[in-house]
């Protein structure tokens, strides 16, 4: 199985058999385009790349409407001829097996996941800007006493004499977020293929109407649990 693209739409819950509310993800995923397939012969691994198509959805269940982007370079645009498919903003690449049957112009919607199955959801964070340590990297800071004059501050970060330097990889201000995250082991609660609706439980990284990957859960096995 390889993967799919989509975007981020919100949280929203879903109430399970037993009555609890489950707090779900809503991710619009595909259609998806194959634009090329990578095989150990020509490329040294097994891969499948894959463009998402972008358009508007009408009123009625399952009416959509694709829209090529606008402004498409001539290497890019050769590469999606080739193919024999239209232009996509989105192009991601998922490794497959060698038995993978798949071609170029192939179509891979949503109907590859289903209910209880285990995905990685990988996003951009959202942007925090410039922090500071106890923000950024959750330190406890000095006392808040009056007076003591250290409050926010990050405290020793290496010795003066020897090694006279600082530690590379020592926590410190700076930017917060904006970084690829990866969600692991989100369980699929629902699968409406129709409308190209996924509903993974939990929370993901990034904003609303923020590009996602999605893909088969690398590690854990598929939950009997709600």
């Amino acid at each position: 199985m390889s993967g799919i693209l989509g975007k981020k739409i919100g949280m929203t819950q879903i109430y399970g058999e037993d009555g609890a509310a489950i707090p779900v993800t809503v991710l619009r995923a595909g259609p998806c385009v194959v634009v090329q397939r990578k095989t150990t012969d020509t490329d040294g691994y097994e891969a499948v790349q894959v463009g998402l198509v972008e358009g508007r959805y009408g009123v009625e269940p399952g009416e959509f409407e694709p829209k090529a982007p606008r402004k498409v370079n001539q290497a890019r645009r050769g590469h999606f001829a080739k193919a024999g498919v239209e232009p996509t903003r989105r192009l991601a690449e998922f490794r497959v097996g060698a038995d993978f049957e798949s071609a170029a112009g192939d179509t891979i919607d949503v109907s590859i996941f289903s209910a209880d199955d285990l995905v990685d959801v990988i996003g951009t964070s959202k942007g925090k800007g410039f922090q500071g340590v106890i923000k950024r990297h959750g330190f406890g800071g000095g006392r808040a006493s009056h007076g003591s004059m250290f409050h926010r501050a990050p405290g020793s970060i290496g010795q003066s004499a020897d090694p006279s330097r600082v530690f590379p990889g020592m926590r410190a201000p700076g930017q917060d977020g904006n970084r690829r995250v990866t969600s692991k082991n989100l369980r699929v609660v629902r699968v409406d293929a129709e409308e190209n609706l996924l509903f993974v439980k939990g929370a993901i990284p990034g904003a609303r109407n923020s590009y996602v990957a999605i893909r088969p859960a690398k590690k854990g096995k598929k939950s009997q649990q709600g």
